[in-house]
């Protein structure tokens, strides 16, 4: 049993599938406590785009430490550990900021603010920072602000419901390449 917790935390052909379950999940109870509420529904749309996001990057953020860590103790980890804490370093700080930060504007009952494009802007460029491959994770960071920002219901409308069918595509990619077993590497042909 050990072994296999082990297996599931290595395999990075997972995370991003379980990262967007447990995403959905968060949000999903998110609005099923707004539901009739008074709150705009702009923002309640606005918060659960930012709250996905944020939970999606911030449980892949934990799960890069959790393997890195995880190899660290096995001795099987190659290449600079400063480097690898530092990735998950720099992914976790605004994501999990925005989390919280998500929490604190929907326990409030505000508009999301500045800070709520800051913190897109910086998961985002983190994200890319990394490698131009990150831009599917990266990239429902621009539609939250892209939403955020925009001040028409139809536009809105339409980046809500590009948003949705993108990250069903990601869901489906990332489930694909959960079945196939195979590592990042492997998966992109770099291996």
């Amino acid at each position: 049993m050990f072994e296999q917790l082990i297996t599931i935390i290595l395999d990075d052909s997972k995370w991003l599938t379980i990262s967007m379950c447990i995403a959905f999940a968060v949000v999903a109870a998110l609005l099923y406590r707004q539901y009739g509420s008074d709150s705009p529904f702009r923002s309640r749309i606005l918060i659960a785009m930012n709250l996905f996001f944020s939970v999606m990057i911030g449980t892949m953020a934990f799960g890069h430490q959790l393997a890195v860590t995880t190899k660290l103790l096995l001795g099987s980890l190659e290449g600079s550990i400063v480097v690898f804490y530092l990735i998950g370093i720099a992914l976790s700080m605004p994501s999990w900021w925005m989390i919280l930060h998500t929490f604190k504007v929907f326990v409030s009952g505000n508009v999301p603010g500045r800070k709520m494009l800051v913190l897109n802007a910086w998961t985002a460029i983190t994200l890319l920072a990394f490698g131009l491959h990150n831009f599917p994770l990266a990239a429902p960071a621009l539609f939250n602000i892209g939403y955020q920002l925009n001040s028409h219901r139809v536009v809105g409308w339409v980046i809500v419901v590009i948003a949705t069918v993108f990250y069903l595509g990601l869901f489906v990619g990332s489930f694909i390449f959960l079945l196939s077993g195979q590592s990042f590497e492997q998966f992109r042909g770099i291996d």
